[in-house]
């Protein structure tokens, strides 16, 4: 029997699998080389579609016939009304087209949130984060985070949006069972805990939102301004916790820092995330975050304007909630707007953990696909 995805996936037809073919034998093919020897030639080979589809995100639409995915894309949130058979299935169907039909074979990550279990059905759902803080216990955490993992994996997801990080100051803020809590050190202690077993089960943590997303006043996504000395004994901690643990993903804030859209915050991404800490893995924004500095802000005249300076400050993925809202965010791309070196740089990020996951060599979930 055809899934939804399935459907979906025959109606926007492939080009030739021959194309695909031919990518057989090519390094970036080649287990035994180094990931980034893989990385650089597989880099070389793109088109700047293809790169551009590496650093876009979205849900799925299994009713969505008139999308074009024949340029691959970072991965997709899939909504299955099944359970796990189900979900695995659907997610297989997608992967296939993605491997199987797009010109290079580039698999993507299939992804979801699951801050205290997947929401899917079938899935466990466990306590609320602020619940699971207030057991002091990391080891319990640790082994909520294993089997969310187990949960994940089974169906095919590779990455969860998960752990919240925030360090929780005001409670009027509505997202606060969201959060380990106010207090750093043991926001640190939990997420190190979830981070280290999600990661250790070959799932991409997402430590989220960098940074000081703490709705000052109260309010969700307001602007904070914070100091050089709060972020580094409050708001950073956690995260560098996280980094430590395995994290090979981070979630940037809706809110500006100091006047800065996080998402667009050279300071935080580049100079703090990238250099100062090392992160080796990719960064991708909030939901429509990205835009969002066109709207949120009003620091930015255009979303192409703000796409090219989040990706030039250091952002990686731009996560959305359409296809059809790739547009402007395409256009930034091809225009000249980014400089090649930070595409390449993003799009290597990207293809790294890609990799490292073992994807293009076990891309499937069950054994028949």
């Amino acid at each position: 029997m055809l899934t939804r995805v399935t459907v979906l996936v025959l109606l926007l037809g492939a080009p030739s699998s021959a194309l695909t073919a031919q990518a057989t034998g090519l390094p970036y093919r080649d287990p035994a080389l180094p990931i980034d020897v893989r990385v650089r030639d597989l880099l070389g080979r793109m088109t700047p579609e293809e790169k551009f589809w590496q650093l876009y995100m979205i849900p799925a639409d299994p009713g969505d016939t008139a999308s074009d995915y024949s340029h691959g894309i970072f991965g997709l949130q899939v909504s299955s009304a099944g359970g796990a058979a189900a979900e695995a299935a659907e997610i297989d169907s997608l992967q296939r087209y993605f491997v199987e039909h797009t010109r290079l074979g580039i698999p993507i990550i299939p992804f979801d949130e699951a801050v205290h279990g997947l929401m899917r059905a079938g899935a466990t759902d466990f306590p609320a984060a602020i619940a699971l803080a207030a057991t002091w216990d990391t080891a319990l955490v640790a082994r909520v985070a294993a089997a969310i993992a187990v949960e994940t994996r089974s169906r095919g997801i590779r990455q969860v949006l998960s752990p919240v990080l925030n360090v929780a100051t005001d409670v009027r803020w509505g997202r606060v069972e969201e959060t380990y809590g106010e207090d750093p050190l043991l926001v640190s202690r939990m997420g190190a805990a979830f981070v280290g077993a999600v990661e250790q089960a070959g799932v991409v943590a997402t430590p989220k939102h960098f940074v000081a997303n703490i709705g000052d006043g109260g309010r969700d996504s307001y602007p904070i301004e914070v100091s050089d000395r709060a972020l580094e004994r409050t708001y950073y901690p956690p995260f560098q916790a996280a980094l430590a643990a395995g994290a090979r993903s981070v979630m940037t804030a809706y809110n500006s820092v100091n006047g800065e859209p996080a998402t667009q915050d050279r300071h935080l991404l580049t100079d703090v995330l990238k250099r100062e800490w090392g992160f080796r893995g990719f960064v991708i924004s909030d939901a429509a975050a990205t835009g969002g500095a066109t709207v949120l802000h009003m620091t930015e005249p255009s979303t192409e304007g703000a796409a090219a300076d989040a990706l030039d400050a250091g952002l990686d993925v731009i996560f959305q909630s359409s296809w059809p809202q790739h547009a402007p965010y395409l256009r930034a791309f091809l225009s000249g707007a980014i400089p090649t070196p930070v595409i390449d740089s993003a799009v290597a990020r990207v293809l790294r953990v890609k990799f490292a996951l073992g994807l293009f060599e076990h891309p499937y979930v069950r054994s028949d696909s």
